[in-house]
């Protein structure tokens, strides 16, 4: 998320490189976590190249499977360690 300068009122806006790395982090705990995740990526503005401040993270999650509808399976994920909103797909392999 967007942080305030200590003595300003201007808020700066995470850079790509920090939200990659932070995406990555936040990727190989998830997958250490919960073992249904096989594939983690990022796709949108950020993956062409094209970031700016406000810009969302778009994610696409693979599971081997779910028992869960497709509207509900990305709501089990914390997507708060995250520095900007992030919004994530979540399909199983077989779809």
């Amino acid at each position: 998320m967007p942080v305030r300068s200590l003595h300003s009122s201007v808020f700066k806006w995470p850079d790509r490189q920090g939200v990659v790395q932070a995406l990555t982090r936040w990727a190989d705990s998830v997958t250490q976590n919960d073992s249904s995740i096989t594939r983690i990526g990022y796709f949108g503005s950020c993956a062409r190249g094209d970031w700016g401040v406000g810009t969302d993270l778009d994610l696409l999650i693979l599971v081997a499977q779910s028992d869960r509808p497709f509207e509900q399976r990305a709501t089990r994920l914390d997507l708060t360690a995250l520095p900007v909103p992030a919004e994530a797909l979540v399909y199983t392999e077989a779809e």
